[in-house]
C-alpha cells in the first residue's frame, strides 16, 4: 500500500457499457443507472466506467463527467474504477483529474492503457498520472486498443517501479499464458477481460477474478464463486452453460453492439445503439441471439433490472 492506495479486491469488476438513446444517440443516464443496479444485484465486487467497451473515446468531456457522476451516485459504496482512454500523458492526466472531481469520492483506481513497450517510458507515464491525481492505477494491457505490446518482463519491471499500481488488466492473448508468467512473481492482482472468453484458464493461471463486461454478469459471478468453493472442476461446470453466449457475444467487431442489444432485451437499456464507427448487430444474427437467450433464460433471476427477455 502506498499513500493510502490499496490493491483491488478479488472478484468481479464489471465493465459498464454506456447507453445511448434516440436518433441523436444522447447519453441515457436512466439506462446507465439500471446497469449499475444489475451489477449491484449480482453482486459485483466493483465497477469500471469509461472502459474501452464503455465507449469512453466516443464521449465528449461533459458526457464523461456525467457518466462518472451517475455511476458514482447509483453505485453507493461499491468501489469504482474509471478508464482513461488517452495515451498521451498530459491528456491522460486531464482525463484522470476530471474523473476524480466528478466522482467526488476516492476512486479505487484509474485504468490507464499501456502507452509504450519501453519500461521507463511507461513507468514515467503511470507515475505522472498517479502523482497528479493521487489515485491508484490499474495498468491495462490491451494491445488491440492501444496498439502497444508489452512483455511479461516489462510488466513486472513496471510493477517494481510503480508500487501505486493496484491491479493489472491482462488482455493480450493468450491471456492465460501472460497471467501465468506474471502472477507468481507479484502480489499485484491480475484480472482477465475480453468478455470472459478465457475466464477459466485465467483463473487457473493465477488471475484474481474478471474485469470485464458481459450481458449476463450473473454467469461470471457463478463461475467465480464456484472456483472459490471447488476449484477448476466446479467452475467449469458452473460456467459451461454460459460459454456459448459468452462466445457469441464476444465476436470481434460487433461484440459491443451484441452486448448492448442483449441488455436492451433484458430491460436494462432502452436502446441498443452504438456510436459510429462502431458496427451494429448484423440482422442475420438476431434470430440466433434469441436462441442463445432462450438457452439461459431459466438461469437468470427475473426480479428487478436485468430480467431476461428473448423477444426482438
Amino acid at each position: 500500500m502506498v499513500d493510502n492506495v490499496q490493491m483491488l479486491s478479488r472478484g468481479l469488476w464489471g465493465i459498464l457499457a454506456t447507453p445511448f438513446t434516440g436518433g441523436a444517440q444522447e447519453l441515457d443516464e436512466a439506462s446507465l443507472r439500471r446497469e449499475v443496479q444489475l451489477f449491484r444485484g449480482v453482486p459485483a465486487t466493483g465497477l469500471v466506467a469509461l472502459g474501452v467497451f464503455g465507449e469512453g473515446v466516443a464521449l465528449d468531456a461533459d458526457e464523461q463527467t456525467r457518466v462518472v457522476r451517475a455511476v458514482t451516485d447509483e453505485a453507493g459504496d461499491l468501489p469504482l474504477v474509471v478508464g482513461v482512454s488517452a495515451r498521451t500523458t498530459a491528456v491522460a492526466v486531464e482525463q484522470g483529474q476530471r474523473a476524480v472531481a466528478a466522482a467526488g469520492r476516492p476512486l479505487a483506481g484509474l485504468m490507464v492503457q499501456a502507452n509504450s513497450a519501453d519500461r521507463e517510458v511507461l513507468s514515467a507515464h503511470l507515475r505522472t498520472v498517479h502523482d497528479r491525481t493521487g489515485t491508484g492505477i490499474v495498468l491495462q494491457d490491451y494491445p488491440e486498443a492501444s496498439g502497444v505490446r508489452i512483455t511479461a518482463a516489462t510488466t513486472l519491471g513496471v510493477l517494481e517501479d510503480c508500487p501505486f499500481v493496484v491491479a493489472v488488466k491482462s488482455e493480450a492473448p493468450p491471456t492465460a499464458a501472460a497471467i501465468a508468467a506474471i502472477a507468481p512473481k507479484t502480489e499485484v492482482p491480475l484480472f482477465g477481460g475480453l468478455g470472459g472468453v478465457g475466464l477459466l484458464d485465467e483463473l487457473a493461471a493465477g488471475a484474481a477474478g474478471a474485469m470485464t463486461g458481459f450481458s449476463h454478469p450473473e454467469g461470471l459471478q457463478q463461475a467465480l464463486v464456484a472456483w472459490d468453493e471447488g476449484g477448476f472442476p466446479a467452475a467449469r461446470k458452473a460456467f459451461a452453460p454460459w460459454l456459448p453466449l459468452v462466445n457469441f457475444e464476444a465476436q470481434p467487431g460487433i461484440g459491443l453492439a451484441m452486448r448492448k442489444e442483449i441488455l436492451r432485451r433484458r430491460g436494462v437499456f432502452s436502446d441498443g445503439a452504438v456510436r459510429p464507427p462502431a458496427r451494429s448487430v448484423p440482422p442475420q444474427l438476431l434470430d440466433l441471439m434469441t436462441r442463445h437467450l432462450e438457452a439461459v433464460a431459466d438461469r437468470v433471476d427475473g426480479r428487478g433490472p436485468g430480467r431476461t427477455s428473448v423477444a426482438e
